[in-house]
């Protein structure tokens, strides 16, 4: 067992110890759904004050809207979500690249099979070169798709890692 393996089991035993929370319903209880970054610097719960059983939070490299939409759809339509905040970040990877730089890693490091295979999602890393426009990208996107309802209210956020605040973009 490799040592984060290890963590994850240690940690788990002592907090299943003190666990009184099995008694949440399913759907979120404040029936929304935040989608934000996958970077390790955020925690979602703590920066924006989400209790376990309060909400869906969903995360990705660069908290892609179209990456999300299959959970976003579940949520709503499965499980009575009606609310969506989208929460990008200052220091994102996904502003330090392109699709051509991270198919090059790809090929140099997993080989030419493995570039192939990128096909998948179409080799489109979904990269952006401005943080407030991929904001109000995905807003848009969201807002315009036919798989969330109009009367959903869909605000777009940008959490500074460097402070901890958040300011609202759209």
């Amino acid at each position: 067992m490799s040592e984060i393996q290890k963590n994850l089991v240690d940690k788990n035993t002592e907090y299943s110890a003190a666990f009184t929370k099995g008694h949440l319903a399913l759907p979120p209880a404040k029936k929304y759904l935040v989608l934000t970054c996958m970077d390790a610097r955020i925690d979602p719960a703590a920066a924006y004050g989400i209790d376990l059983g309060d909400a869906h939070v969903v995360r990705n490299a660069g908290a892609n809207a179209k990456d999300a939409l299959r959970s976003i759809v579940i949520s709503q339509q499965l499980l009575g979500t009606n609310e969506i905040i989208l929460v990008k970040h200052t220091g994102c990877g996904m502003l330090t690249f392109d699709d051509d730089v991270a198919t090059g890693l790809v090929e140099k490091n997993l080989g030419a099979e493995a570039k192939e295979a990128l096909g998948a999602f179409g080799g489109d890393f979904k990269t952006f070169p401005q943080l407030e426009d991929a904001v109000r990208d995905d807003v848009k996107l969201l807002k315009e798709t036919p798989l969330i309802n109009d009367e959903v209210p869909i605000t777009g956020w940008v959490y500074e890692v460097e402070t901890g605040k958040v300011r609202q973009v759209v």
